[in-house]
């Protein structure tokens, strides 16, 4: 992390000292920081000499929180998240169910006026800022209490398996379950370092080359807010409160990287009317699936085949019952050996995850055309 990044992080990470007092939790702060800080940057757009216009309502905006105090401050600050969770797009996606967790209306203050508002951070560089977000949201995986660690994928797991990969401009790349979107940002760091982008491959990989695809809301928030900071991506690119297994895709993909939620029973996850998930069967029933089964891991595989063109490529972190189960489990190895070509397995350390003692392993393989021999002719361990 650079010096001034490293520098930012501290001071913004010292003040959740100051909250822990208020039971406000690492993964609370966190969240707390996300809406705060596109709020100021929103704002920070629209003086000069940016002068755009915001998408945020007038009332709602960033002057409006720092010309209060008080309870007047918490009250406004509460209505303000309520009411830009109800607005379209990017600010639905941050914003959604949002609530305030800093009861104490002398502390919130403090956060707004003496941290967020003194930093100009819509001029900091997109790296300061994202390894700004990047350093908070691995000192609360690091949290093992608050169980973020289940979406938090080691920053050097994701680099090795990216430069496996090795992504190249004008590609289309897809995490089914995005996390806090690490592989996209490693995907494109990758990118700019190894590549030399003309204006359009630029603009490609800023808007139409990251997708990602979160089920849990608070986290689909930190994906966006992180790939935003990154100056990557646009509510168009995020699926947010979606369940991937629920249907086949209707886009392929050239790349798959992902590392899905580990655990054997499966289920489709929906939106109810009052914008709640709800879990409604636990096997997933789809005609572009090889089998239908309860088991999680086999399910993403299944999906992570379906998600990708002919001749694109995905690496995928699986446990290892999706090696060894009979089953619905030998027909979809069978199948996947038969179909693509599965070239790479890397077994990996136990305790690599935050979940210690899982074992895992990196599955790479190529999707590929209907033929009548398998595409697998060797496997590398």
């Amino acid at each position: 992390m650079s010096s001034p990044a490293s520098n930012l992080v501290n001071k913004v990470w010292n003040y959740c000292n100051l909250l822990r007092d208020d039971g406000v939790s690492y993964g609370d702060y966190v969240e707390q920081l996300t809406y705060l800080l596109f709020l100021k940057m929103d704002y920070e757009r629209t003086r000069p000499p940016y002068k755009q216009k915001s998408s945020i309502p007038a009332e709602y905006n960033w002057s409006e929180l720092v010309a209060l105090d008080g309870l007047p401050l918490e009250r406004h600050y509460r209505n303000t998240l309520d009411n830009l969770g109800k607005e379209p797009g990017i600010l639905g996606i941050v914003f959604r169910k949002a609530q305030n967790k800093i009861q104490n209306p002398a502390h919130l203050r403090r956060l707004i006026v003496d941290l967020i508002d003194k930093e100009p951070w819509s001029a900091l560089t997109a790296d300061v800022k994202g390894d700004i977000y990047e350093g908070l949201l691995e000192k609360n995986a690091q949290d093992t209490k608050s169980g973020a660690g289940q979406y938090f994928t080691p920053r050097v797991l994701i680099d090795a398996i990216v430069d496996a990969m090795r992504p190249a401009p004008g590609i289309t790349i897809i995490d089914p379950a995005a996390g806090t979107g690490g592989f996209l940002l490693a995907a494109a760091s990758y990118i700019l370092k190894h590549h030399k982008l003309d204006r359009d491959q630029a603009r490609h990989l800023q808007t139409e080359a990251l997708y990602a695809v979160e089920l849990v809301s608070a986290t689909a928030r930190l994906c966006a807010m992180n790939l935003l900071l990154h100056g990557l991506g646009s509510e168009k690119n995020i699926a947010a409160g979606k369940d991937s297994l629920a249907a086949k895709p209707s886009v392929n993909y050239d790349m798959v990287l992902t590392n899905p939620p580990f655990g054997k029973k499966s289920s489709v996850t929906v939106i109810n009317d009052e914008g709640d998930e709800v879990k409604e069967r636990q096997s997933i029933l789809r005609d572009d699936f090889w089998a239908t089964t309860g088991n999680k891991q086999l399910n993403f595989l299944q999906h992570v085949r379906s998600l990708l063109k002919i001749n694109g490529r995905a690496a995928v972190v699986l446990p290892d019952n999706v090696l060894f189960e009979g089953g619905a489990g030998e027909t979809i190895r069978k199948r996947l050996l038969h179909d693509c070509d599965v070239h790479t397995l890397l077994r990996l350390p136990t305790g690599i995850f935050y979940a210690q003692g899982v074992k895992a392993n990196v599955l790479f393989f190529d999707r590929k055309p209907a033929s009548e021999k398998p595409w697998t002719r060797e496997l590398w361990i």
